[in-house]
């Protein structure tokens, strides 16, 4: 089992020893609902429930492990242990009583270096998990999978510093980037894997790809389409003429318009 010199070793017993061995592919980042010191939270885990996190993390930025990481903890449901042998590496943080607030500035900094460790010591990939079971970094609420009681976990504000900040910062740091560029976010951070009303979860990101070169085509077009109009300013027009430009832009109905307009002034001149 492997225990990281970060954090401080507050052993669980009997499931360190008796559990399972998991391959850690996976880290999954919680908030416990609770003002917890990584103490408090092993003691709840020792005596008040048989679940488990493998990571505890204070408000002040400092950590416990209570389980190896190459042993399995109980936090992520299916993501625990698959029948590969695959699982997930868990932390559960310190929060309001309604797990409304953003990590600390030394939460989100023992995030990052538990996370860069991870990946150098697993070799977790730097990626968001793209499905549940995909090897990356997440949260509880990404998947349904993970989550099948569909609580908000970690919270709307520590999701939005997920995506903005600690998984950015693993990366840079794991890369040696050590000022990486702000991952922006317009969307809401529930949505953003899922468009269309298909059901299926699904990376926005790639369809905005997708639309932006949609788009890029459309601007080439409409530029040959106007070289063709500049073409024509020697010319007269005739009626027919004029009724197949606009009805080649059609589609396009404030494009039509100016064209319309631009042709109809120049049959008056």
């Amino acid at each position: 089992m492997a225990w990281y010199p970060g954090a401080t070793k507050m052993e669980l017993q009997p499931e360190s020893d008796a559990q399972p061995a998991i391959r850690p592919t996976q880290f999954i980042l919680h908030s416990i609902v609770a003002p917890w010191t990584p103490r408090r939270t092993y003691e709840y885990w020792r005596d008040s429930t048989n679940l488990e996190s493998h990571f505890g993390l204070g408000y002040d930025g400092s950590l416990g492990q209570f389980i190896g990481t190459e042993t399995r903890a109980d936090a992520n449901g299916p993501a625990n242990r698959r029948a590969d042998g695959t699982g997930a590496v868990s932390l559960e943080s310190a929060s309001n009583l309604q797990a409304s607030d953003p990590w600390t500035d030394e939460q989100v900094e023992a995030i990052i270096q538990l996370g860069v460790w991870l990946h150098e010591k697993h070799g977790i990939p730097l990626r968001v998990c793209r499905s549940s079971a995909d090897p990356g970094y997440g949260y509880h609420r990404l998947h349904t999978a993970w989550n099948p009681d569909a609580h908000s976990c970690p919270g709307d504000a520590r999701v939005k510093q997920f995506r903005e900040v600690v998984f950015p910062g693993i990366v840079a740091r794991a890369t040696g980037k050590t000022n990486p560029p702000k991952q922006e976010d317009d969307m809401d951070p529930v949505d953003v894997w899922a468009y269309k009303g298909t059901g299926e979860k699904a990376d926005a990101y790639a369809y905005l790809r997708g639309t932006r070169g949609a788009l890029t085509d459309l601007d080439k077009k409409v530029g040959a389409l106007a070289a063709k109009v500049d073409g024509l300013e020697q010319q007269p027009l005739t009626d027919d003429q004029v009724a197949s430009i606009a009805a080649a832009v059609a589609a396009h109905p404030a494009l039509a318009q100016a064209i319309a307009d631009t042709l109809a002034t120049r049959l008056k001149d």
